[in-house]
């Protein structure tokens, strides 16, 4: 449960942002300290600071006109509750379909889903609420290749 992201070069402790610990854990930093794939998130709740096995949840910043490149979830659903903006989400081969969300909207993502996020606003930023069924956050994310319809998988 104690593990250690890096982000710009630093360690971040997500216990550290974690009360209780007896079975109730609670999170009340919901600052941004993190990111990943033009996303910026709080602590959040997951298997790196709770107990967590097939639940994680986080808040999310997707800056003015940011957008989260191409992906896909493997294995794990996600649940999005759009608390502030507007998204717009290209998806599906070659991430071709569209549909817009606006504050207030919530979504579900199926596994194994190509898609692309945009702000739609170069003013003002996305908050969203997202849940995912997996516990490790975002280690089993890929990045998708639109243009050759592929995931892109690293070569070690």
């Amino acid at each position: 449960m104690d593990q250690k992201l890096n982000q710009d070069e630093k360690e971040i402790n997500l216990s550290d942002y974690v009360d209780g610990g007896d079975g109730i854990y609670s999170v009340r930093q919901i600052d941004k300290i993190r990111s990943w794939n033009n996303i910026e998130y709080g602590a959040g709740l997951s298997g790196k600071n709770t107990p967590a096995t097939k639940l994680s949840m986080n808040r999310a910043y997707i800056p003015p006109g940011g957008v989260a490149k191409a992906h896909i979830h493997v294995d794990f659903d996600v649940m999005i509750y759009l608390l502030k903006g507007s998204v717009r989400h290209e998806y599906g081969d070659g991430c071709k379909k569209s549909v817009v969300h606006q504050a207030g909207d919530m979504f579900y993502i199926e596994p194994g889903l190509p898609h692309e996020v945009f702000n739609v606003s170069d003013k003002e930023e996305v908050h969203a609420l997202v849940a995912r069924s997996d516990a490790s956050e975002w280690q089993n994310i890929i990045p998708y290749d639109r243009i050759n319809e592929r995931p892109i998988y690293e070569v070690e």
